[in-house]
């Protein structure tokens, strides 16, 4: 079985072929702890596991490491420790936010279904090796002091946006770029910055005479080297981090060590949205990891994630996460009814996954056993038993019954009559995608409409 990925920087799907089979490597960039984790930030998490179970399966899981990072110095990380514990010192109410952040997630991500990485560095850890790759930029010219800052001088790289595929015009043009007075380009980006009053310092490089704490971009290109060398097999996170967080990991990184690349493979999962819209707090569908634990089991999030191609945008609706739902306990009956045991891994589904993690085909062949299984296949049970556990579904807890009736608690029936009428009103407008889309909302309440000429009345179902 050959295992091909889309590689965003050559724009195609090519064969994978590990620097080292003995010691295959892949680094994700992971959370700022500042904050709970939504949803959008899960994808990655989870579809960078499912690739983590995949190359362990494939070469051993002994040879496969994993790292992902924690950012624990951030500008947003000290604007919450000030805004939440503004009576304490600003370094003991950072570890404060830090570490219930850093617990949070933990929690949250395990509940996903996903592995821990084999190492999780922090960037408060690394400040030695950012200092001394810094060092190295400076020494060969890919590097300036100005106003006790560091800057990466973008103009040295001649191949600088090879990875977004944009010119610095046009990443100038698109980008929120901090034109500071003391930058030679404006395209230059700060790998150094003297530290305010109370927040973490450390001695800079240099020579500089102040304390200072790293800029965002250098804390990986450390990391990464640390622990999985100057060049290394796969680096991936969201789409969102081509530019310019990637491609400052990637210049800083090729520049300090001399070589023709950072990473063999760069992958990148797409954007989500949330209801047909950009998810924001302002518009009021802000949803994190946490509160979909409070409705979901994480097999019902982490499958309705795999439902839609890592690459592709995803629409995350209420429907589909009732889909979702619907289809694991029909896959949980399944293997209770057969008293399933483990069985084998389905090869079509590992060959769907080799094929750039098409989880979408995958969950194609988990129905198809499914449905073997219900017509008295026993051994088709037992390998649908086998493939979820592999793809972090553990098809345990409590049945879609015994959800539903825990969200129906929660239910409000005046809410459920407002949007009633806001369905009668949207239909009478012939406005059907809306009248549609309140339905969907219902039906993931657990609500089931009957219209008839009278009207439409409702039931819980199950």
């Amino acid at each position: 079985m050959q295992l091909r990925l889309y590689d965003t920087l050559m724009r195609s799907k090519r064969l994978f072929e590990p620097l080292d089979p003995a010691r295959v490597r892949m680094y994700v960039c992971g959370p700022t702890v500042y904050d709970f984790a939504h949803i959008g930030n899960a994808r990655p998490v989870i579809v960078f596991d499912v690739l983590f179970r995949l190359l362990r399966h494939l070469y051993g899981p002994e040879r496969v490491v994993y790292a992902r990072n924690i950012t624990d110095v951030d500008d947003k990380i000290i604007a919450r420790a000030t805004e939440e514990h503004p009576g304490l010192p600003l370094n003991e109410a950072i570890r404060i936010v830090t570490e219930a952040t850093d617990r949070q997630f933990h929690e949250d991500v395990e509940a996903l279904g996903c592995l821990p990485p084999t190492i999780e560095p922090r960037a408060t850890g690394h400040i030695p090796e950012m200092r001394a790759l810094i060092e190295r930029l400076i020494g060969d010219g890919h590097a300036y002091v100005a106003a006790d800052h560091v800057l990466f001088a973008v103009g040295s790289m001649p191949e600088y946006g090879m990875l977004s595929k944009r010119s610095l015009d046009d990443m100038l043009a698109g980008a929120r770029v901090d034109v500071a007075p003391y930058k030679r380009d404006p395209m230059d980006f700060v790998l150094w910055k003297p530290s305010k009053p109370g927040e973490p310092s450390w001695p800079s490089p240099a020579g500089i005479a102040v304390e200072g704490r790293p800029g965002w971009h250098i804390e990986c290109s450390a990391m990464a080297w640390k622990h999985l060398g100057e060049t290394f097999d796969i680096h991936g996170g969201g789409i969102d981090l081509v530019f310019p967080h990637h491609e400052n990991e990637i210049a800083q990184s090729r520049c300090a060590f001399h070589t023709p690349i950072m990473a063999r493979t760069w992958m990148h999962n797409g954007f989500l949205q949330v209801e047909g819209e950009k998810m924001s707090k302002s518009l009021g569908n802000f949803i994190t990891i946490r509160d979909l634990r409070a409705e979901w089991p994480g097999d019902v999030i982490r499958f309705q994630m795999l439902m839609t191609h890592y690459r592709q945008p995803i629409d995350w609706t209420r429907s589909a996460t009732e889909q979702a739902a619907q289809a694991l306990e029909g896959f949980r009956q399944v293997i209770t009814t057969a008293q399933a045991r483990d069985g084998r891994l389905s090869t079509p589904v590992l060959e769907a996954l080799a094929d750039d993690l098409n989880t979408p085909q995958a969950i194609v062949e988990l129905h198809r056993l499914a449905a073997e299984a219900r017509r008295g296949n026993f051994h088709a049970a037992c390998d649908l038993r086998s493939t979820c556990r592999f793809l972090g579904l553990t098809l345990a807890g409590d049945s879609l019954q015994d959800i539903r009736k825990r969200q129906r608690g929660d239910i409000d029936e005046a809410h459920i009559a407002a949007l009633i009428d806001a369905r009668t009103k949207a239909r009478a407008a012939r406005n059907f995608a809306e009248s549609d889309r309140i339905r969907d909302e219902l039906g993931a309440m657990g609500v089931v409409l009957k219209d008839s000429k009278e009207g439409t009345t409702w039931e819980i179902a199950g």
